[in-house]
């Protein structure tokens, strides 16, 4: 068994891992958006056993291992399965590009859609690896602005409905089943349209189907899930989006924790847990790091140009609004624009003002302590 190291433009799995800097990444995609405490702890062992002892939340929901070796991926593969945090085909695995509303309830309509898609996943056609779907059936939307393709979410008036990305409006359904019918009967149209080519759904040109034609509009969104305590137990936060095994089984230490739900927001829901925080992981929403994007830079990423983690350690809490640190321009770790977006290039970073990694610079060629002093000097001119 050899992995696709070095192929890139796709979404990483632990079948089909990714080469970068540092070694492989593998990515872990929680059944229903959640591991149980046995499993949250075994993907702990794991990522100390073949990777780097660090674990990151993707604005997927998903869960990824790095520093793995392609000597050691194998037994990876083989303890992920061993514990039911990867399916044992491979091609159900690479299908199973779905997103559940963190705070869904057993036997509610998000928890009953989760199992219906599973069940009728068989039925999807071979699709491009960034599709996804979102099954959103809560009292209001929460994944409004996740990266997914197809939405279940519920309407102003309170019912299902089903929504293509790109479309403000969508079609309304009747209950969990016809929905799902309705997900993978869009899948399979954007397909037969010529989808594949457009990559994602947002860029696809061809016109909905008369079957699918858009409605109703979905309730206003919700918020993400607020750090601290919930009904299910504590929200934490990751800063940036990253945690070291140590401080996940900090989290996961008390006798009363019983799982670990995933977000698309670098928090986690940690069923069962109690007050008094976890070491290492976030509990105040007013952290600024919760307002900082960064990638691993350089020299995890082969493709960085800069490391990013220290300059936005520096920065965080000194930027007004969103602050995104990219090691290149193709800006993994945020797809929407950001007041202050830094750029490496050749060792030294572009600052772009209220765009994305791939945007217009500001200003180029500047050291950690360029952009510091420009940003200070920036925030002076604005009081």
């Amino acid at each position: 068994m050899v992995a696709e190291a070095r192929i890139k433009g796709w979404c990483p799995g632990a079948w089909r891992p990714m080469a970068s800097g540092d070694g492989l990444l593998v990515r872990v995609r929680p059944f229903h958006g959640r591991l149980t405490r046995d499993q949250a702890l075994a993907l702990c062992d794991a990522a100390d056993a073949y990777g780097s002892g660090q674990i990151q939340l993707t604005n997927r929901a998903n869960l990824q291992l790095r520093g793995v070796s392609e000597s050691d991926w194998p037994a990876l593969l083989e303890a992920l399965a061993g514990h039911e945090l990867v399916d044992p085909d491979q091609e159900a695995e690479s299908r199973r590009n779905l997103i559940l509303a963190p705070d869904w309830e057993p036997g509610d309509d998000t928890d009953r859609a989760g199992h219906a898609f599973i069940e009728q996943m068989a039925k999807l056609p071979a699709l491009p690896d960034k599709v996804g779907f979102a099954l959103d059936a809560g009292p209001a939307p929460i994944l409004a602005d996740t990266s997914a393709d197809f939405h279940l979410e519920r309407t102003t008036e309170g019912a299902l409905m089903v929504r293509a990305d790109g479309y403000s409006r969508g079609l309304p359904v009747p209950d969990v089943t016809e929905a799902v019918t309705q997900l993978i009967a869009l899948a399979q149209w954007f397909v037969g349209s010529g989808g594949a080519a457009a990559g994602r759904m947002c860029r696809h040109r061809a016109p909905l189907p008369d079957w699918s034609r858009p409605t109703v509009s979905p309730a206003p969104a919700r918020t993400p899930l607020a750090l601290g305590a919930h009904p299910a137990g504590q929200v934490y936060g990751l800063p940036f989006g990253r945690t070291q095994t140590t401080e996940l089984r900090a989290a996961l230490a008390p006798a009363s924790v019983t799982g670990v739900r995933v977000t698309p927001w670098r928090r986690l829901l940690v069923e069962g847990a109690g007050p008094g925080g976890a070491p290492g992981l976030l509990s105040d929403h007013r952290d600024p790091r919760l307002s900082v994007d960064a990638c691993p830079g350089a020299p995890a990423c082969e493709q960085a140009h800069v490391a990013t983690e220290a300059l936005a350690e520096r920065l965080s809490g000194r930027v007004e609004g969103n602050l995104h640190v990219s090691g290149c321009d193709k800006g993994c770790a945020r797809r929407q624009p950001a007041e202050v977006c830094l750029r490496g290039r050749d060792g030294r970073f572009d600052v772009i003002l209220n765009g994305r990694a791939d945007g217009q610079p500001a200003a180029v060629g500047l050291s950690e302590d360029d952009v510091i002093e420009y940003l200070e000097n920036r925030n002076a001119s604005r009081l």
